[in-house]
């Protein structure tokens, strides 16, 4: 496939979309949907991308733009269950599909078979965060999985790295899978955490917010590469990376923190659709390779059907058997599990969101053609088809009956909203205290040159709309005083816009009947633009 029949893929799924999110539909499901489909077109070409080119080019921006906004106290407080999740819980889905394909899978021997429980173990960080956000699952419940997200694809690609040397003859960098697991996981964080504090020194003294956003595009590709360079974790690299800038982020002027987030985002939605269309147009080429190769295709549909059962089934047993575990040992010890993994609710949540994905199919196309003495490598073929039933399958499968699930859960998220909105008015009580003692110092103490007469009559406006607003909030009732709060933000903000947009027209109509110079014009705009961004960015500022 050329470049052009790519770039059509893009905005054809990217159009898929688009329309799913207009019907309220889950995005993902559609774009394989319509991607299994076409597939079947007769005479499309093969899209096929060589398996360094996903994991190389397409996974790291979305790990680090998932990163980004990932909260690292979230993450450390709840270090253990993503630890077994996205470390233990690949090793016994690895083992467990290992296992039953050299059993079930024709041509698999254990090692072969271990190759592909380690290419279907690890859930997909697109599809978890993608569908999940959709869903409103509770915030506890979706940092553990982002954080699993974050993590498994490294352990997985270790775990796969390790069993296709074993086959092939070849070697790792340390022959010990545990040491060369410990290398690849401390290397890889330790490029993650180096260049992402390198980085934020350079935009700290960059002063550009063009410059410091298209340092940060840069930054994942970087940190996966330099750290696979090294025969280290390049998955772990560019979460570190994306951790340690997104934390740093704060100190940024707020016109970078605006486009880089605008810039993330629309690359996201770009690689997403990207990410599922491409899955669902494997379908029959996939296909096509066995029945080339003469495997039995009916006898293999039924071995992948018994193996994406099983990698369906490993996910509650391992969630339940720790939770049990964790229940009795916490009840001995008198200590109460975690709000995120302390109900059996959230636990059938976690277990149920295991849905794989590119990482899956990226992995697959990976597997070597030949061994080490030129010997074709046992069952590449058989594994791929397999790879690619448990992906899809996964994703229809629990991505159609997740949200059933969530409503037949009916998982109250208000305790969340409760906290985030208590968080909110503690924020909003220290930014307008902070801001009522920056005004008494400059009154204080008025700069050289400034009327002091000028800033105490701003300082008595400002008083003035900060005592309207008081005035016009009642008092009592919380729910009341929220919805007047919301009224009066509402009527703000439409006076603003009203007249940042009669500026805007005013602006224009003076260049087009040629009074006002064109550069003159952009600077201006570019002023209208930031004020308008500020404003619509959520409720505005309130006094």
């Amino acid at each position: 496939m050329n470049g052009v029949q790519l770039l059509l893929v893009i905005i054809t799924a990217i159009t898929v979309t688009g329309l799913a999110h207009r019907r309220g539909l889950q995005a993902p499901l559609v774009v394989v949907a319509v991607g299994l489909v076409a597939s079947f077109v007769p005479g499309l070409p093969r899209l096929e991308l060589p398996p360094e080119i996903i994991l190389g080019i397409v996974l790291p921006p979305l790990l680090y733009s998932t990163a980004l906004e990932f909260s690292i106290p979230g993450f450390v407080r709840n270090l253990g269950p993503i630890l077994r999740l996205g470390v233990g819980l690949v090793v016994v889905s690895a083992f467990a599909v290992g296992g039953v394909a050299s059993l079930v899978v024709p041509g698999l021997g254990f090692g072969a078979a271990l190759v592909l429980g380690a290419v279907v173990a690890p859930p997909d960080a697109v599809t978890a965060v993608a569908i999940g956000r959709k869903l409103g699952v509770p915030k506890p419940v979706m940092t553990i999985l982002t954080g699993e997200s974050l993590v498994n694809d490294a352990a997985a690609l270790t775990l796969f790295s390790v069993a296709v040397a074993g086959i092939t003859g070849t070697h790792n960098l340390l022959d010990d899978p545990v040491l060369f697991f410990g290398y690849s996981t401390l290397v890889g964080v330790g490029v993650g955490l180096v260049l992402g504090r390198a980085v934020h020194w350079i935009r700290t003294h960059l002063g550009d917010p063009g410059l410091e956003t298209v340092l940060g595009l840069i930054v994942p590709f970087a940190a996966y590469l330099l750290a696979e360079e090294l025969h280290a974790s390049g998955v772990l690299a560019v979460v570190l990376a994306g951790f340690t800038l997104g934390h740093g982020s704060a100190g940024s002027g707020y016109a970078t923190r605006l486009q880089e987030r605008q810039v993330w985002r629309s690359l996201d939605v770009l690689l997403e659709a990207f990410v599922f269309a491409y899955m669902g147009l494997q379908l029959r080429f996939v296909i096509d390779d066995v029945i080339d190769q003469g495997e039995p295709l009916g006898q293999l549909f039924a071995a992948a059907g018994l193996v994406l059962l099983v990698v369906i089934a490993v996910r509650p047993t391992w969630v339940f058997l720790v939770f049990v575990s964790r229940l009795l040992l916490r009840r001995v010890s008198h200590r109460p599990l975690p709000a995120a993994t302390g109900t059996w609710k959230h636990n059938a949540l976690i277990s149920w969101t295991g849905m794989r994905g590119v990482v899956t199919l990226a992995a697959a196309s990976g597997v070597p053609l030949t061994t080490a003495n030129g010997t074709p490598f046992p069952g590449r073929a058989n594994i791929q088809f397999v790879a690619f039933v448990v992906a899809v399958g996964t994703l229809m499968i629990q991505g159609i009956t997740l949200p059933r699930l969530v409503r037949w859960l009916a998982i109250s998220t208000l305790d969340d909203e409760a906290a985030e909105k208590s968080e909110r008015q503690r924020a909003l009580t220290i930014s307008r205290q902070a801001g009522r003692r920056a005004v008494e110092e400059l009154l204080a103490d008025p700069p050289a040159g400034l009327d002091p007469a000028l800033l105490r009559i701003m300082a008595d406006r400002v008083r003035e709309a900060q005592e309207a607003r008081t005035a016009y909030l009642p008092g009592g009732d919380p729910a009341e005083r929220e919805a007047a709060g919301t009224e009066l933000a509402r009527a703000l903000t439409l006076m603003r816009k009203r007249m940042l947009s009669a500026q805007r027209a005013a602006l224009i109509d003076e260049r087009n009947e040629g009074t006002l110079d064109d550069a003159v014009l952009r600077d201006l705009l570019e002023q209208l633009d930031y004020e308008q961004a500020a404003t619509s960015t959520g409720a505005p500022a309130r006094l």
